[in-house]
């Protein structure tokens, strides 16, 4: 089984929606004979975990559900959500699945960023229980999308000091971080110890577009790099500014016992079936190596 040099971090990759990825049993016979030791899954893991770890691979993390719900401003839909994600949780756990993914992003990103943290914290602590009774934990990425909220330090300080359940942690994912300009390793340093999930995704800062264009307007004639912006892009593990040696080495230090799941979007590989089974191989042998 393919596992990182440093740390030895069993490798998996997260399941994206092309088309030879829809086949599970297909997907899992091919991850099995490259090597991959998990697969992350989406918001059907209730349906299709079993099917994943009858084959001797282990469930990375699964989507949880109704994520923009969560984050409403609308009390019985906040509700709602996290009675629907209480049941999912149990239903998963029975399969074998302790992570559990989300990106909080917010049903209304036009709101005040303060506002939509208040939903988040009281939806947050009230889904906290139905993880904690199974021993499951939630990993929040920090994907900068519409107001996005758990993408910085300053939110995650916030989060953790208004959810003070261990059940609410973090999936590290050091591509946004670089794009976002804020130090990927510093992150692991400071909050190491609530990581319980890892995407080995990469992201190389193209200094020429920065040149170009800054970072204050948008370009009047070019369009955006696939995956990515004006002045980077995401790529596989290896490709881009991550320091993967280091962040193993910390992870390693901070007891990190999960996974590191390869999640493919990088323009050089995405797009075809035989393009992303490459992207998916070289970025593991990557971190085989780190």
């Amino acid at each position: 089984m393919l596992v990182t040099r440093t740390g030895g971090f069993p490798i998996g990759f997260r399941r994206m929606g092309s088309e030879w990825q829809k086949d599970l049993d297909g997907l899992v016979r091919w991850a099995k004979a490259a090597g991959f030791g998990a697969i992350d899954l989406g918001g059907d893991a209730d349906a299709v975990a079993a099917k994943v770890t009858s084959a001797g691979l282990a469930v990375g993390s699964a989507d949880l559900l109704d994520w923009r719900r969560l984050v409403s401003g609308d009390r019985s839909a906040r509700e709602a959500a996290v009675a629907r994600n209480s049941a999912y949780v149990e239903a998963c756990a029975r399969a074998g699945v302790r992570e559990f993914f989300i990106v909080m992003l917010p049903e209304k990103p036009e709101l005040p960023r303060r506002e939509n943290f208040g939903y988040m914290v009281e939806s947050l602590n009230a889904l906290a229980p139905a993880l904690e009774r199974v021993g499951a934990r939630m990993v929040i990425e920090g994907w900068p999308g519409p107001g996005a909220l758990c993408c910085t330090p300053e939110t995650l300080r916030a989060t953790f000091k208004s959810c003070p359940s261990r059940a609410i942690g973090i999936n590290y994912d050091p591509s946004h971080l670089v794009r976002m300009g804020i130090d990927h390793v510093r992150f692991v340093e400071e909050f190491g110890d609530r990581i319980y999930h890892v995407h080995g995704k990469d992201a190389e800062l193209l200094d020429e577009n920065l040149y170009e264009f800054g970072l204050e307007q948008p370009p009047t004639f070019a369009r955006p790099v696939g995956f990515g912006g004006m002045t980077w892009r995401y790529t596989i593990p290896g490709h881009g500014q991550v320091r993967w040696t280091r962040v193993f080495s910390l992870l390693k230090e901070k007891h990190y016992k999960g996974s590191v799941s390869v999640e493919l979007e990088d323009a050089n590989f995405n797009g075809s079936e035989q393009g992303e089974k490459e992207g998916l191989l070289a970025g593991a042998q990557f971190l085989a190596s780190a």
